[in-house]
């Protein structure tokens, strides 16, 4: 058996320990391990924050093409296994994410006790469950104190599953996922505690894993995300749009049901009659990040697109793919109403950058989003399948322009207050991983 792993930046240091004066706990150089596939993924602000503070030795683990595709985060030790196989033909289907999940867990694992004969014992562990990397860290490090993040907890009923009648879902899909929860209960189970960053997502959890569970957001960096007049952008068609234009976005990370593009799009041929000065910038992949996988080599942009043929002028409609950051933030600085659909599922970061960019946001009156968005105050809402209702919300929203100003600096306001990163949510976080500490 070869076991291979690549390691980053890795000084030998020595071991940092807590101490205790008459009881009181104070601060101290600890040993902070993050273990994340795809790191850093949520955890960029926190492991960035903790390294900058300097003294404590942070550790980072995640899958070898990942890490090396989005690189190593400054003063972070950045380690990296390779991707393991997943399950096997012959498992049966409800188990192939745990059998997958265990072989992750078993990949990590290797690394952390690589990491433990060189003396390294982490005081925090900083775990997403969610692919199985936290399985077996109790039992490779029983003294450390585990943080999870528990992102989702999936239901037969109430969330994402069966939301959509398109996609409707059956007896067999509810038993899948409720077997797919047994990986994130074990880490439910071997967490000192969790952390998940809105109240809806909490609300999903056990009732009695909820009270470990600590609701904080990742955060809006808002110094960076801010609005910005006289904004033109160049897209990657060559067209130019700049602020002024009665611009439309919709941005997310790949183009799927989840994310409610196939309602989106649909809607496009009512919109563009009633506005026809409007221009439409659709952002994302053509993966599939959730949900039903189609036939290889087929997309929901290809099916739509070829359902809706010469309904839909494509003129104006400039699809961008994936963009760069920067071009990101520009798109979202020159859009006069930004769509944001979803199931009841995962809010995505993207809706609150557009908030904070001071973007007029009409989203879906769908649980994640009614816990950020007040209906004609920071925001719009539309039931997430009237396509009738989009057309004529976006289209109303476009003619007002400039009146509606209040509520795109009620939706920046919102998000300073409640996600800002560096005066709400980090601190928190911070805060949080010293408290187990």
């Amino acid at each position: 058996i070869v076991v291979v792993f690549a390691v980053l930046e890795i000084p030998k240091t020595g071991y940092a320990g807590r101490w205790k004066l008459r009881g009181i706990s104070r601060n101290f150089p600890m040993n902070i391990l993050f273990l994340h596939q795809n790191f850093p993924g949520q955890y960029g602000h926190l492991a960035s924050a903790l390294a900058a503070e300097g003294g404590h030795r942070v550790v980072a683990v995640g899958e070898h093409a990942n890490v090396l595709r989005r690189g190593a985060l400054q003063g972070v030790e950045t380690l990296t296994y390779e991707a393991p196989a997943g399950a096997r033909k012959t498992t049966h289907p409800y188990l192939r994410t745990q059998e997958a999940a265990v072989r992750r867990g078993q990949q990590a694992a290797r690394v952390l006790l690589a990491l433990q004969q060189r003396g390294f014992a982490p005081d925090v562990v900083c775990a997403h469950p969610g692919w199985g990397e936290a399985l077996f860290i109790k039992d490779i490090f029983p003294q450390a104190r585990l943080l999870g993040y528990f992102e989702f907890y999936f239901s037969g009923v109430g969330s994402d599953l069966g939301f959509d009648p398109e996609y409707p879902s059956t007896l067999d899909d509810q038993c899948r996922v409720r077997v797919k929860n047994a990986t994130m209960l074990i880490s439910l189970a071997a967490a000192d505690a969790g952390v998940v960053p809105t109240r809806w997502q909490h609300s999903r959890f056990p009732p009695e894993f909820q009270p470990k569970i600590s609701v904080i957001h990742e955060g809006i960096n808002t110094d960076l995300v801010t609005p910005a007049p006289d904004v033109k952008v160049v897209l990657p068609d060559g067209h130019t749009i700049t602020a002024g234009e009665e611009v439309v976005t919709f941005i997310v990370r790949n183009l799927e049901p989840y994310r409610g593009f196939h309602v989106f799009l649909r809607m496009l041929p009512l919109l563009l009659a009633r506005r026809p000065k409007a221009k439409v910038v659709i952002v994302g992949g053509d993966e599939v990040s959730y949900g039903i996988h189609l036939p290889p080599g087929k997309t929901y942009r290809q099916m739509l697109l070829a359902e809706l043929g010469d309904a839909l002028d494509l003129s104006r409609v400039h699809f961008t793919g994936r963009v760069p950051y920067p071009m990101f933030l520009s798109i979202l600085r020159v859009s006069r109403v930004h769509a944001y659909l979803t199931y009841p599922f995962v809010l995505s970061w993207s809706m609150l950058e557009a908030m904070s960019a001071g973007c007029l946001v009409i989203g879906s009156r769908t649980p994640p989003v009614e816990e950020v968005i007040e209906d004609g105050k920071n925001g719009l809402l539309c039931d997430f399948f009237d396509r009738e209702g989009w057309a004529v919300r976006i289209a109303d929203a476009l003619e007002a322009g400039a009146k509606l100003d209040h509520v795109r600096a009620a939706a920046r306001q919102t998000i300073l207050e409640r996600y800002d990163l560096k005066r709400i949510c980090l601190p928190q976080q911070l805060k949080l991983v010293k408290s187990l500490a």
